[in-house]
Formats: structure tokens, sequence, C-alpha cells
């Protein structure tokens, strides 16, 4: 996109937040957006997911549509405008990347990031626990691997991975054990610790949740539509038949090649 496409986008976007613009766009507040905002991020993951680059492409617009929108927002109120947030953000990363704009070359990604967040705990002074700053909005997944992860940069973690699974392993057996008081203590235990282990072995446990859910919602689609196919209500059918329906899903996609590792009802 170029300059001329920015500045355009900047033009609409006044016109629909002025008098006589859009209604709807008129009404829209910081606040009012937020969930608007959250929507569109969440449909940029899925984007990003199929690999359609239309699909990719329409959904980083909707998403830079926010953006354009808060910073309308925000200039209407003599806040900040579009321009200081492209600014602050160009001085943020050149700032934060010394090994590129400056001299002080690193090895890898591990090193860079730990200087990231030396360099971002010398700019945010106000920050005293090392998990400050982690967003309180994420979804459990995503923020217990954030919070994990803030730990362990100043060296509260395990080892290695497998010091991460036996506690996996420890707190199952707790589950296992737990009396009905318990047991939500026990199961949060439990996904915090499975949450760890994929931390260590380099797995986002969030996108890895919705990929898993993705895989069953699918087979779990083609269960009832080869009950159908059959004559056959899926709500009315034993445990065992739908065991049965999902085995042969399960078989087909296997022969094809795709979701391996799924899981599913047995």
């Amino acid at each position: 996109m170029n300059s001329d496409s920015i500045q355009r986008l900047r033009e609409i976007v006044r016109r629909l937040r002025a008098p006589g613009g859009c209604p709807w766009d008129r009404e829209q507040t910081h606040a009012s957006l937020k969930p608007h905002l959250l929507e569109e991020c969440y449909e940029l993951l899925e984007a990003i997911d199929t690999g359609n680059n239309d699909h990719l492409r329409e959904e980083l617009g909707d998403l830079l549509l926010q953006v354009m929108l808060h910073a309308q927002i925000a200039a209407e109120e003599g806040r900040f405008s579009l321009d200081d947030i492209a600014g602050e953000l160009a001085d943020k990363l050149v700032r934060r990347h010394p090994h590129v704009f400056g001299e002080n070359r690193l090895p890898d990604s591990d090193a860079v990031l730990r200087q990231w967040d030396q360099l971002k705990q010398e700019e945010k002074v106000e920050r005293r626990s090392a998990l400050d700053g982690v967003p309180p909005h994420l979804p459990a997944l995503a923020r217990a691997q954030k919070v994990q992860a803030k730990a362990a940069r100043i060296g509260f973690d395990w080892p290695d991975a497998a010091g991460a699974l036996a506690k996996v392993q420890e707190e199952l057996a707790e589950v296992a054990g737990a009396t009905a008081a318990e047991l939500e203590g026990e199961v949060s235990d439990l996904l915090f610790a499975v949450v760890n282990y994929a931390r260590k072995r380099k797995v986002d446990a969030e996108q890895a949740l919705l990929s898993a859910t993705r895989k069953f919602s699918r087979r779990f689609h083609a269960v009832e539509g080869l009950a159908r196919a059959r004559g056959l209500d899926a709500r009315s059918l034993r445990l065992d038949q739908l065991d049965a329906l999902w085995d042969e899903v399960k078989a087909r996609d296997e022969a094809r090649g795709i979701g391996e590792g799924e899981p599913g009802a047995g």
C-alpha cells in the first residue's frame, strides 16, 4: 500500500466520522470498538491459517480500519493522530533493535528477546514485577503462557521440558484423586501445567487448542453427514454407534493424509 492509498483511507474514515457521515461510525468510541477489534483479530488469525492471500489481505485491511478509527477518534479530540502513532512506533522499533540500527550484533532470536525485555524494562520504570504488562484480556491459555514466559525470563522455569511433563503427570494424578470440592482447583492446576509443557516444547497452547477444536468440529460434522447419508439421526444413536462412525471418518482422513493425531471419541 503506497502513501496515496493511506491518505485516501484516512480521508474516507474522516468523512465517515464527520457531520453528515455514517451514523454508526459517528457513534463509535474507543470502548465501543473493543469487541470489533477483538473479532477482527480472530478473523485475521483464521485467514492466516487458511493460507488464502485474498482472505488474508481483506482481514488485514479490516484490522487496519480499526486502527484508523481509533486514530481518527483521538485526532478529533486533539489527543493524538495517525502520524503520532506511526512515528512513535517507528522510534520504538529503532530503539528496541540496536542490533540492527546500531553496532550491537546479536547471535540469535533468544538473545534478541532478552535484549528486548531489558530495553523494555528500562523504558517502563513503573513496572516493578516481572509479570507486569501481561494484558488482562488475553484468552486464558494465551495469558497463562505469557505469564509463564515472563517468569522464565528471570530464571523461574523448568530447566527442560521433562520437568514440565513430570508436573503435568503429577497434576493429572491429583485431578484423578480430587474430591468434588477440590476438582476445579486441581483441573486449573493441570491446565496450567499443560500450557507450561507446551511452552517448553515451543507450542502455542492457544493456537493448538483452537486447531484441535477445529479438527474435532470438522470430524463431528462428517459423522453427522455420514449418519444422514445412511438414513440415521445422529442424535438418536448410541455412543458405540457414534464411535463406529467416528472411526470411519478418522480412517478416511488418515487415508487422505489429513487430521493425524486429532483427538476424538475413540
